[in-house]
């Protein structure tokens, strides 16, 4: 089993940023990737960004320029940087692992964003 612990949420104004953290019960070298998505109210869980174990990384169009993720492989821990952050960034962020034994979810951390 693996546990994924996200933090750095909270409630920051428009244009602001944010730095989420994943913490992971096992060597991130472990997972095929690592990624982050978010659950907005009323509104389908969608990818953020991902990376892999290669340093690969990939986003969504929305956030392209704005956000970065990043894995710290010592704390076994990936990031996620929110900068110029909007109002339609406002939901529940989860972290993601993908393994060979499954995928692994956090429980989440919640931005808000206020206008």
């Amino acid at each position: 089993q693996v546990q994924l612990v996200e933090s750095g949420g909270g409630l920051v104004l428009a244009g602001g940023s944010l730095r989420l953290s994943c913490a992971a019960s096992k060597s991130i070298f472990r997972f095929n990737a690592m990624g982050w998505y978010r659950q907005a109210p009323g509104k389908q869980r969608e990818l953020v960004a991902t990376i892999n174990s290669g340093g690969i990384t990939n986003y969504a169009d929305s956030v392209k320029g704005r956000f970065t993720i990043s894995g710290d492989n010592a704390k076994n821990t990936v990031f996620l940087q929110m900068n110029s952050l909007k109002s339609e960034d406002t939901a529940v962020y989860y972290c993601n692992a993908n393994s060979v034994t499954g995928l692994y979810w956090g429980k989440g951390t919640l931005v808000t964003v206020s206008s």
